[in-house]
Order: structure tokens, then sequence, then C-alpha cells
């Protein structure tokens, strides 16, 4: 708990769960009312106070926290994410086609590239995720967060989510609530795709899904069944792959989870 000094009866609280590390996510509680800055940016502050703060996979500088409380006094932290190091992940036997997209693919690519990015640009003040994260499925990690992607012995960008390995047709949960945004039954690289909404520009995306059964503009709660795992678009075999952004920022899903229950 961050505290700020103050009146006894008048004392105000700052709380910052989470932790400041390359790909973390903090959560942030104010009191009601508060105005929220990081930087020169103004934060998203729910009703009751609760608003985010993410740190990109490279992102080393510090940034200063503001909150100026509805009395007027201010509260402020210097805020420096830890840095990490991140694999090299070598993924051999893709199709040349999924590595090298054929030129009569590309304007496919980039329209389902447009939409992903216009889901990700909604901003509401909705805290569906102040209920915390739990995990969507349970199997063996095969790939992680930030990992540089070696494709065919091509380098690639890193990867942004968490693979978890599980035969085609597990069911898939959500692991916040929130509200579904995006469905796509076969995008080119993802295949069956979902996007959860879980407030203020938090996105819980869901990729090579055999089979999506929630529809777009749909209310989840966490815990409830959303999608079968697959292994359409570029995967290897059946797995999910799980994103998590806030706004341009991409997140570690597996710094929000606890450690998976023995198998």
């Amino acid at each position: 708990m961050l505290t700020l000094a103050g009146g006894h009866a008048a004392r105000a609280e700052v709380d910052l769960q989470g932790k400041a590390v390359q790909g973390g996510l903090l959560f942030g509680q104010a009191p009601a009312g508060s105005q929220v800055r990081l930087d020169d940016e103004e934060l998203m502050v729910s009703e009751t106070g609760r608003f985010l703060i993410g740190f990109s996979r490279d992102e080393t500088d510090s940034r200063q926290l503001l909150v100026t409380l509805p009395s007027g006094r201010t509260w402020s932290r210097d805020l420096t994410p830890e840095r990490r190091e991140f694999a090299v992940q070598h993924i051999d036997g893709l199709p040349s086609e999924q590595v090298t997209p054929p030129p009569e693919v590309l304007r496919r690519i980039r329209e389902e590239a447009a939409l992903a990015r216009r889901v990700r640009e909604r901003r509401d003040a909705r805290a569906d995720w102040s209920g915390g994260f739990v995990w969507p499925v349970y199997g063996r990690i095969t790939g992680v967060y930030g990992s540089q992607r070696i494709l065919n012995g091509q380098p690639r960008a890193p990867h942004w989510g968490l693979d978890i390995a599980a035969p085609t047709g597990t069911l898939v949960r959500a692991p916040a609530a929130g509200v579904v945004t995006l469905t796509h039954p076969d995008m080119y690289f993802s295949g069956g795709t979902l996007f959860i909404d879980h407030g203020h520009g938090l996105i819980s995306a869901f990729l090579h899904l055999s089979e999506i059964l929630v529809e777009t503009g749909q209310h989840v709660e966490q815990g409830e069944d959303i999608a079968r795992v697959g292994a359409t678009g570029r995967a290897t075999g059946p797995h999910l792959d799980w994103r998590i952004s806030l706004g341009d920022t991409r997140i570690d899903p597996e710094l929000l989870v606890p450690p998976q229950p023995e198998q």
C-alpha cells in the first residue's frame, strides 16, 4: 500500500498493485474523483478511482505518476520498470506462405490488422479487470511473451502472447469479465480470433481457435466458456495464444495469473 501523508481523518490513500516490470501491469486505486497523470498523459479513472498503468517490452525510462486528489492535494511517485531477459524461440516447419505471405494475400492481412487496431481504440470506464485474472485454459507453456521468434530460420517480431498447449476442442474460459468486441472465424495469421474488452482499453485476444461460443457485444463473466482451442491460422499444433494489450502497450498475460495447479 502506498499512502499519501496528510491529516488524520482526511488522510487519503493511493494503492498500486502489481509489479513495475517490462511487460507488466499496475492496478491503481485512488480516492473517487481523483485525476491521474503519467508524465504528460492523463489516464482514464473509473468512478471508484481505479486506473491502469502498463509497461512495454522494451521500456526502460522512469515515468512520473501524479495523482491529484479531490481536495487538490497531490501524490506522486517515479516508476521505473525492472528489466527482463527474453528468450529466443525457433519455430520450424511452417508453410512458407505463412512466414513470407504471397502478394495476393497482403491486402487481406492489412484489412485484418486494421480491424484489430480499430477494436483496440475503444475506451470506456468499465473496470471489469478489477476482479483479477484466471487462466483461460491449463496446459504446457510452449511460447512466452517477448521472445524473439525465428520462423523457418528467419528473424521476425517478438511474440506478444502466451502459448498454452491443449487438445483441439478444449474449452477456453474468460480470464476476466468484459465485453466481446471482435469475433472472426479465420484471420490469416491468427485463425479463429476473439477479443474481450475488460475496460480502460485493456483487451484479451484469443487466437487459433477452432470454435467461438460468444457473439460481438455480449458481456461475459470471469470463468464463462467463450471458445474452443484449435490450430487455425499460423500454428503448428493445437494451442491457445492468449494476448493482452493496454492501448498500444503489449502486456505479459503470465504476470497477471497465479501459477498453474499441479497437473
